[in-house]
């Protein structure tokens, strides 16, 4: 199956948004989104290698919003439950209608989540994916997760 994404987006926070930033990069699929004014993230600026925009405000919000207003659908990661900022991501997402997969990484199987993705992907013809979820310090090892989940998507 060819899936038809060509870019994929997101804040470039640490954790989920990261993780599918440095997948995007490693398979050669256009990156970027749109992040806070100053690059700013929970730990210092962005680093420049991720290609994003800045929003003209320092809340993350903002450049929530933008990223779930500008992508085709948006993938919500996390370890458990929606809250903070990934609920805020889910709210949007609804005011946008736009398709949105919430995956609780703890409790899907690899090759299931794998093979979710795929399947959403295909069904709503995303070409801009979003990629939002929990930052690393609320969720210790989600950027390595995200990643190796995309490049199994994508591969």
């Amino acid at each position: 199956m060819k899936l038809a994404v060509a870019t994929i987006i997101s804040g470039g926070q640490t954790g989920a948004d990261r993780g599918a930033l440095d997948a995007a990069i490693e398979l050669a699929i256009a990156h970027g989104g749109r992040c806070p004014k100053g690059r700013k993230s929970e730990d210092g600026v962005i680093p420049p290698r991720y290609q994003l925009s800045e929003v003209d405000s320092r809340d993350y919000p903002d450049r929530t919003e933008a990223n779930v207003a500008e992508g085709d659908g948006t993938l919500i990661c996390t370890f458990g439950r929606l809250s903070g900022g990934s609920k805020l991501t889910a709210e949007l997402a609804r005011k946008h209608s736009k398709p949105i997969l919430h995956l609780d990484l703890n409790a899907e199987a690899t090759d299931y989540a794998v093979k979710t993705v795929r399947e959403w992907l295909e069904e709503h013809d995303i070409k801009t994916l979003n990629v939002a979820g929990s930052r690393e310090s609320e969720a210790a090892g989600l950027h390595g997760a995200v990643k190796d989940l995309l490049l199994r998507v994508f591969r």
